[in-house]
């Protein structure tokens, strides 16, 4: 990559992390794009040539969530702390987005997200799939998963709640039951096991 090359791909950096923080506190139409300029401090002009439009900026700001997203997923997986911590960290993360994204830019989100066969859902689908066999197994292995349950069981269970959530009627409501949701895929109705820390007795 060239000096120019270097340059570019630092500002359109620049302006995705800037647009990302607006979005987030704001959501989408309350910002304007003099807005997301004086953030990144650029003009309007180098926003439009970079991106052509706002709608395609909001789509690069998506894409470098998810991108940010699935290493975060990756870099838990392949991390040497125990299964439940790992299980306890991706939680956490999940729950953190949640509680710090402007809910009109997470409607925005999932429109996108759900479109049939869009490239946001690819892209996720590529990511963090063949991860999740390794962290299965490494969960089957030490006694934390079910070993009668078969991971196709468990990816269908995922793409169940995945074609839920794909749902207008569903992801307008789920966002303030993030918590509760994610505490249900990762322990069930039962809650914690005496492993997780339940010490009560």
């Amino acid at each position: 990559m060239d000096g120019f090359a270097r340059r570019r791909a630092k500002k359109e950096q620049q302006i995705i992390a800037a647009a990302k923080k607006l979005f987030m506190a704001y959501g989408v139409q309350k910002v304007a794009i003099t807005e997301i300029a004086q953030e990144a401090r650029v003009s309007q002009v180098t926003i439009y040539n970079y991106f052509k439009n706002k709608h395609r900026l909001v789509y690069e700001v998506i894409l470098a969530m998810m991108e940010e997203s699935a290493q975060m997923f990756v870099d838990i997986v392949y991390s040497d702390q125990a299964f439940p911590e790992k299980m306890k960290q991706m939680m956490a993360y999940k729950i953190e987005i949640s509680q710090k994204i402007n809910e009109e830019f997470y409607h925005y989100m999932m429109k996108e997200y759900v479109k049939p066969g869009g490239q946001l859902e690819t892209f996720m689908q590529e990511k963090i799939m063949k991860h999740w066999h390794v962290l299965l197994a490494e969960g089957r292995a030490y006694g934390y998963i079910d070993p009668t349950i078969s991971d196709e069981a468990i990816l269908f269970y995922f793409e169940m709640m995945r074609d839920c959530v794909r749902q207008q009627e569903v992801y307008q409501k789920i966002l303030p039951l993030t918590e509760d949701i994610t505490k249900l895929f990762f322990y069930g109705l039962i809650g914690k096991s005496r492993d997780e820390g339940n010490t009560t007795s």
